[in-house]
């Protein structure tokens, strides 16, 4: 079975850092692009940032860029979402994503909640 399982998620007060994980199993993450999105109750899920398979390429959000770094370990089926300087406002669910290019195949995890305050 297809699974992405993220972990890292907590309560930090602002300014402070996290690492979200997001493993992969049932499935290798090689030929797939992999995104981090984020949602509040309520809101729409916005893309926060994502990285293409072989990790040359990476794009993020606006309200992220200088923050946030996305990256990947294809060997340990794994990717990362390293989170610093974080704000109230980047406090929402976030979810891993994998996608296989020019498909439409995703496989999503269950999210993780990320909460800043003081």
């Amino acid at each position: 079975q297809e699974q992405l399982v993220e972990s890292g998620g907590g309560l930090v007060q602002p300014g402070g850092s996290l690492r979200l994980t997001c493993a992969a199993s049932g499935f290798t993450l090689d030929y797939y692009a992999i995104g981090w999105f984020r949602q509040v109750s309520g809101k729409e899920r916005e893309g926060v940032s994502c990285i293409a398979s072989g990790g040359r390429r990476t794009e993020y959000a606006d309200s992220v860029k200088g923050r946030f770094t996305i990256s990947r370990v294809d060997r340990s089926n794994t990717a990362y979402l390293q989170m610093n300087s974080l704000r109230p406002e980047d406090t929402a669910v976030y979810y891993c994503s994998a996608n296989l290019p020019h498909t439409d195949k995703y496989v999503w995890g269950q999210g993780t909640q990320v909460t800043v305050s003081s």
